[in-house]
């Protein structure tokens, strides 16, 4: 474990961090209260500290306060002090300290002391993941990974506010993968989650930082191209189009030629009501399948 010390007596700083050192930790030693919060707020900070309590200048209370008020990964934090009063162990708690370790200090309570902050820490990471999962659940796809379809429309929305008030276009564009049943009836559901999984990847390569797409539904994907117009939309469309038929899917052995086909709109021609720039793409696609598949209307 990485563990920062902050102490002004040079004697007491030595001794606990060659402790530490034997007890197998890697540890950062500075002087002062100032340089303990630069060396915290830093990206690849420690999270775990030891601080004295009475330092010139700027003292473990006040180190303890600033780092609360900041967000980012909790600090496990021990105070090292003289002080034993209730009154003190208060105020060191309402700072924000999360334990007390006696000056002098004893080896033995040192080393409890660090077990007890480090189940903390390693169940506040367990608590970090399981929000991140749980947040993925809700908003992705768990198939293609792409933002799920609540999500998408979702990010359709706050794009459109975004560009009607900066007058700029946006377009949609709708894309559905041809002939989809065919290959779940002719190689099994597990070639078309390989398929699905593909093109989801393949579209996501093509687009834009700064475009959007989710799984709309079934074989078909929603995508959102900020300020694009017609022509513009078009062309990256046609660029999706051409880059999934260049390239065949693995299913085992075989190499599966796939196309997709695309209907798109854009708020240049119907406007900012984002169900009707879906029910323009949606009719420029069933356009796309009558005229043949795999192209662009």
């Amino acid at each position: 474990m990485r563990i920062l010390i902050a102490d002004d007596d040079a004697v007491s700083r030595r001794l606990l961090e060659s402790t530490l050192v034997k007890l197998g930790h890697e540890v950062i030693v500075v002087p002062d209260g100032t340089q303990a919060m630069e060396v915290l707020d830093s990206d690849d900070g420690p999270r775990f500290a030891i601080l004295d309590w009475m330092m010139p200048g700027v003292n473990g209370i006040t180190v303890c306060r600033e780092i609360r008020k900041r967000p980012g990964p909790y600090i496990y934090i021990i105070l090292l002090t003289a002080l034993t009063g209730s009154a003190d162990m208060v105020t060191g708690l309402e700072s924000g300290a999360d334990d007390f370790l006696s000056k002098p200090f004893n080896v033995g309570e040192l080393r409890a002391r660090l077990r007890s902050g480090a189940r903390v820490l390693d169940l506040q990471s367990g608590l970090l993941d399981t929000q991140r999962a749980l947040h993925i659940a809700a908003t992705c796809d768990d198939l293609t990974g792409l933002w799920n379809r609540r999500m998408i429309l979702d990010k359709l929305d706050r794009e459109l506010n975004r560009a009607g008030h900066e007058h700029h276009p946006l377009a949609v564009a709708i894309v559905d993968i041809d002939l989809f049943k065919a290959v779940n009836d002719n190689y099994g559901h597990g070639a078309g989650d390989s398929v699905l999984r593909d093109v989801a990847g393949a579209l996501r390569r093509q687009l834009r930082t700064y475009d959007f797409i989710g799984r709309y539904g079934g074989e078909e994907f929603l995508v959102v191209l900020a300020g694009c117009n017609t022509s513009s939309g078009l062309a990256i469309a046609g660029r999706l189009c051409t880059a999934i038929a260049a390239t065949p899917i693995a299913i085992g052995e075989v190499r599966l030629a796939v196309t997709v086909s695309i209907g798109l709109s854009s708020t240049a021609d119907v406007g900012f009501d984002p169900s009707i720039l879906i029910a323009t793409a949606d009719a420029a696609l069933y356009r796309a399948k009558a005229h043949g598949r795999n192209r662009v209307a």
